[in-house]
C-alpha cells in the first residue's frame, strides 16, 4: 500500500528530472540566442561576424543574468532585447510545460501500480491454466487451487483487467516460458503438487512463495517487470506488499483485492501541492540554504541533495499538519537511500537548524492535534 515516504520518493525523482529538464531548457535558450546572430547566408549584403559574435555575447550575458534573477538594463540595440527576450521566453515556455507532463506523470504511474499489481494476481491464473493443459503430469493441486479459483472469480478483478486489458495476452510466449523453465522447475512447487491434501497454511505458502520467489524473486519474470517500470525497484516492494495482504486475506474461498491508497484524493493533493511548492519554493529559502551550506552557492550542491533540501523546506512551511521532526526524518531517510553516505549527517545538520531559524521567524506554523500552533 501506498504511504507517503514512497510518494515523497516519486516527487523526488521528478524533482530531479525537473532539473535535468530545466539544464536541457537553459541550453535551448542558448542555442536559440546563437542562431540569432549567425551570418545569413542568404543576405547578399555583407555580414559583419565580428559585430555578431559581440552581439550574441552581450545578449548571452544579459540572459543569464534575468535567468539567475538579477535586474537587467535593456541593450541599446534592440536585435539583442528581442533575442534575450524571445531566449527566455522559450526557456519559460519548455519549463511550464515540463512542470505539468512530469505532475501528471507522478499520478498516471501511481496509478498504474494498481494494474501491476492486478497483473501479478492474474499472472498467477495464467499458470494455472497451463498447468491444467498439462497431460503427463497431475497439476490439479496448482490448476484448482482455491486461491486460483478466488482470483478467477473475483468480479471487481476481472473488471479492472477487462478494462486495462491484461499485459499477457502480448505475451504468451514468455508465459508459457516461465511456466515451463521457472514454475515446473521450482523445488517447492513441485512437493505441493505430489502433496495429497495440502493445508491451509500450505496452500498460502506455496502461494507467497511462487510471488516472492519465483515471480518477484530474481529471475526472469522480474526482469520482465523491470523492463516495463522504469521505477520498478521502488514499485516491486509496494507490489509485493499488496499481493501478500491478498494471500493473507485469503478466507479459504475469497480473496479481498486491495486498494493501492486509502484515500487517493488526498494523496494526489499532497503530490500536486509538494511538487509544486518545491519548484516554487520563494528565493528567501534557497538563500537559506546557501548560508547554512558553508557559505556554498545552492547550485553547487549535489542536485540530489539541493532537491531533497528543497523539498524539506517546501514540506515544513506548507503542511501545517507534519511535525518538523517527522519531516527530517522523513528526508533523512530519502538521503541515506538516494544521496551519498555522507550526506545523511550533512542534510540532518542542515534541516535543523533551518528549521529553528524558520520557527523563530514565523515561517513554519504548525498546528492539529499533538502539535503546538506557532502564533
Amino acid at each position: 500500500m501506498l504511504n507517503r515516504r514512497t510518494l515523497r520518493i516519486k516527487i523526488m525523482q521528478s524533482l530531479f528530472a525537473f532539473e535535468q529538464c530545466k539544464e536541457a531548457n537553459h541550453l535551448l535558450a542558448h542555442d536559440l540566442i546563437d542562431e540569432r546572430f549567425q551570418p545569413d547566408l542568404n543576405s547578399m549584403q555583407p555580414q559583419d561576424k565580428e559585430l555578431l559574435r559581440k552581439q550574441k555575447k552581450v545578449a548571452l550575458q544579459l540572459f543569464e543574468r534575468k535567468y539567475k534573477g538579477k535586474e537587467i538594463e535593456e541593450s541599446p540595440d534592440p536585435k539583442i532585447n528581442e533575442a534575450v527576450a524571445e531566449a527566455f521566453a522559450l526557456f519559460n515556455k519548455q519549463v511550464k510545460k515540463d512542470q505539468t507532463f512530469l505532475l501528471k506523470n507522478i499520478i498516471l504511474e501511481i496509478e498504474k501500480l494498481t494494474s501491476l499489481y492486478h497483473n501479478v494476481l492474474s499472472l498467477l491464473t495464467e499458470f494455472a491454466d497451463l498447468a491444467a493443459a498439462e497431460k503427463k503430469v497431475d497439476h490439479s493441486q496448482f490448476a484448482k487451487h482455491p486461491f486460483i479459483l478466488a482470483i478467477h472469480s473475483h468480479t471487481g478483478l476481472k473488471a479492472s483487467l477487462a478494462k486495462t486489458g491484461s499485459m499477457w495476452q502480448k505475451h504468451k510466449d514468455s508465459v508459457r516460458s516461465w511456466f515451463k523453465e521457472v514454475i515446473k522447475e521450482d523445488d517447492a512447487y513441485q512437493e505441493f503438487i505430489a502433496a495429497k491434501k495440502p493445508t491451509e497454511d500450505d496452500q498460502k505458502a506455496i502461494m507467497k512463495h511462487l510471488v516472492r520467489k519465483r515471480i518477484l524473486g530474481t529471475g526472469p519474470i522480474n526482469d520482465f517487470f523491470e523492463a516495463e517500470d522504469i521505477r520498478w525497484a521502488e514499485d516491486r516492494e509496494i507490489i509485493k506488499s499488496l499481493v501478500d495482504k491478498t494471500i493473507k486475506s485469503f478466507d479459504g474461498s475469497q480473496i479481498v483485492v486491495q486498494k493501492l491508497s486509502l484515500d487517493w484524493e488526498d494523496d494526489k493533493l499532497f503530490i500536486t501541492k509538494l511538487f509544486t511548492n518545491t519548484i516554487e519554493l520563494d528565493e528567501q529559502y534557497k538563500q537559506l540554504i546557501a548560508q547554512n551550506t558553508r557559505n556554498w552557492e545552492v547550485e553547487r550542491l549535489p542536485l540530489t541533495d539541493r532537491v531533497i533540501l528543497e523539498m524539506a523546506l517546501a514540506e515544513m512551511i506548507s503542511f501545517p499538519n507534519i511535525p518538523v521532526k517527522v519531516t527530517i526524518n522523513e528526508y533523512i531517510e530519502l538521503t541515506k537511500e538516494y544521496s551519498t553516505p555522507k550526506s545523511r549527517q550533512f542534510i540532518n545538520g542542515i534541516l535543523d537548524v533551518m528549521s529553528k531559524s524558520m520557527k523563530d521567524s514565523g515561517a513554519i506554523k504548525k498546528s492539529g492535534r499533538g502539535l503546538i500552533d506557532n502564533k
